[in-house]
Formats: structure tokens, C-alpha cells, sequence
């Protein structure tokens, strides 16, 4: 089979295409998957360039999830059947033309989503459902600030947002990029590259927002320290911004509010089974239709370190995927 390999640390052009041996027939309790579709995250980059906290011995597959078709199945499963379209969770290794996963690291394809939407679905509207419910708490009527909603866990959150009956108030760098954000439900959007603190008290007259959804901090979290209404949950997600930020207390103190951090890989491992029934909900959420993930950018396999870089220039809208 295909693979793209990383083989040594560094930029997304360091990967090569190889020919790797099929792999192993599924054991029990597992299964074997054709993979066609492979979402793409930033967690890709860190981890080829070597700055993720989880570290794969080199040399070693890229991807962490992926969408196919079962073509064989291991001993003792009964939840699949050869044929069956599933979208993957892989520890890392989706960027193949096949994977051998557990078969409890897969779920069906919802109705209606095609497989480059499945195949980027899992921890996008994970992270943003475990944000907004667990961490966030966010309630019917509140509002619900959102940056860089047009990445894949900020347009994920966006949609969240609006199903659990929030007002959106989402935030992106170009006026092209919150197009797409407010046709996919939000409320108001604001090009941030002017700063949105005003823009944002004039929208909840004066008092700021409930929630504030944070991926990007740097100067965008030191703004939202000016946004907060009062007991507001501001989440920290990760600083594509470039740094991390210090979050003034004081700002914390006065407003009654809290600074959460939301790590969805330290939820799946503590609380396994709520990780679980959110999936189960979000799976029903795109089936009854109420979630239509929002594709950019597709790649065929061999020009995966093209996709990954399109995350870096921040071009993608939603989610790019890599297909066969």
C-alpha cells in the first residue's frame, strides 16, 4: 500500500510516499480498513516537526483520523461487517491506503455526510462539543464568542454554538473567511485584524461575552480579557497565534469569571465514557442533518505536505482532507 511516511523531523515537505506491506489481518476485537479519505490538522504538523507532546518513534505514519470502508473484520466483532463505511480514529497512521485499528475506534458513516466529511469529523466537533458542554457549560441565550471560525474546530464550534441555542458572535482574518462563517449559522462575524473588543461590547450592549472559544492566543487572548460579561468561561484550546498568553487575574477577578483549559485527548483518556456519548451525540446530530461539515480543500495522498502547508498559510475554511 501507499503511505506517506515521515522518516525525519521537520517541515511537511520532509514526508515521502512509500510503498509500505499491507497490514496485519484484524485480531480480535479489530478491524481492517481501506481508507479514502484522511482529515488533516494542525496536530499533523506539530507532530512531523517534532512539537507535540506525543512523540511516535521515527519513522512513522502522519494522521490521527481518517473515513473508508471495512474490508475485514477481526474475531469477536459484531458491530461491523465488510462493506460497512466508518470513519477511523488512528494513533497516528490514516495518511495509508489501509489501517488495522480497534474496532472501538470506529463509528459509522452518519447518513448523508460523504466520506471527505466523515473522514475530517471526529476531532473537530469533539474538541468543540467537549469545550462548549463540559468545559464551557455554555447555556440556551447566552453568547458565545468564537475565534478563528474558520478553522476546523472553530467553524465545528460555530455549528455547536448555534444547536446548543447560543448567539454566535464569531471572528476570522479575512472578510472571505467569515462569508463562509455566517453561512454556516453565526450571528455576527468580525474581522478581527481590527480588533473586535468594541465591536463585540456594542453587540451584548456593553456587557461582553458568555463564552469566549479560544484557539488562537497571543493578542487575541489578551483582547478577550476585555470581552469577558460577568461569570464568563473563556476556553483555551491552543495558540496557533504563536504564543501562549498570560491571563491578568485581576481581569478574572472583577468580572466573577474563569480562564478553562480544554485538552479532548486528556477527556477521552479520564472520561471515556462521556468522550463516548458525545460522540454518539454529535454522530446523531449529523444524521438528523443538524451538522453539515464544511469541506475546503481537498488533496490527493502524495501532495499531503501541500495540505498541511495550507494549514500553516491558514487558506483552509472548515476542514481539508487528502484522498487516493
Amino acid at each position: 500500500m501507499r503511505a506517506m511516511v515521515c522518516e525525519s523531523l521537520g517541515p511537511p515537505s520532509s514526508l515521502v510516499l512509500r510503498e509500505l506491506p499491507d497490514p496485519p489481518d484484524p485480531g480480535p476485537g479489530e478491524i481492517k480498513v481501506a481508507i479514502a479519505a484522511r482529515g488533516v490538522q494542525f496536530v499533523d504538523v506539530l507532530m512531523v516537526a517534532g512539537e507535540y507532546q506525543t512523540k511516535p518513534p521515527l519513522p512513522f505514519v502522519p494522521g490521527g483520523e481518517g473515513a473508508g470502508t471495512v474490508i475485514a473484520v477481526g474475531a469477536g466483532v459484531t458491530d461491523f461487517k465488510e462493506g460497512d463505511a466508518v470513519m477511523t480514529r488512528h494513533p497516528p497512521g490514516a495518511y495509508a491506503e489501509m489501517g488495522t485499528i480497534a474496532a472501538d475506534a470506529a463509528l459509522p458513516v452518519p447518513a448523508g455526510l460523504s466520506l471527505e466529511q466523515a473522514a475530517g469529523f471526529r476531532s473537530a466537533y469533539t474538541t468543540a462539543y467537549h469545550a462548549l458542554v463540559q468545559r464551557g457549560r455554555l447555556q440556551p441565550g447566552e453568547v458565545l464568542l468564537v475565534h478563528g471560525a474558520a478553522g476546523g474546530i472553530g467553524l465545528a464550534a460555530v455549528h455547536v454554538g448555534k444547536i446548543l441555542g447560543a448567539s454566535v458572535i464569531a471572528t476570522a482574518g479575512s472578510d472571505e473567511k467569515l462569508e463562509v462563517v455566517s453561512a454556516n449559522g453565526a450571528d455576527h462575524t468580525i474581522n478581527y485584524n481590527d480588533g473586535f473588543r468594541d465591536r463585540v461590547k456594542a453587540l451584548t450592549d456593553g456587557r461582553g461575552a458568555d463564552v469566549i472559544y479560544d484557539p488562537v492566543g497571543a493578542d487575541v487572548f489578551d483582547e478577550s480579557m476585555r470581552c469577558l460579561n460577568w461569570g464568563a468561561r473563556l476556553l483555551i484550546l491552543g495558540f496557533v497565534g504563536g504564543r501562549p498568553a498570560l491571563a491578568k487575574t485581576n481581569h478574572l477577578l472583577i468580572k466573577g469569571a474563569s480562564a478553562v483549559g480544554v485538552r479532548v485527548g486528556g477527556f477521552n483518556e479520564f472520561e471515556p465514557e462521556t468522550a463516548a456519548e458525545n460522540l454518539r451525540v454529535l454522530a446523531q446530530w449529523a444524521g438528523d442533518g443538524k451538522i453539515v461539515p464544511h469541506v475546503s480543500h481537498t488533496f490527493p495522498l502524495e501532495r499531503a505536505a501541500d495540505a498541511m502547508q495550507a494549514i500553516i498559510d491558514r487558506q483552509v475554511i472548515g476542514k481539508c482532507v487528502l484522498t487516493n
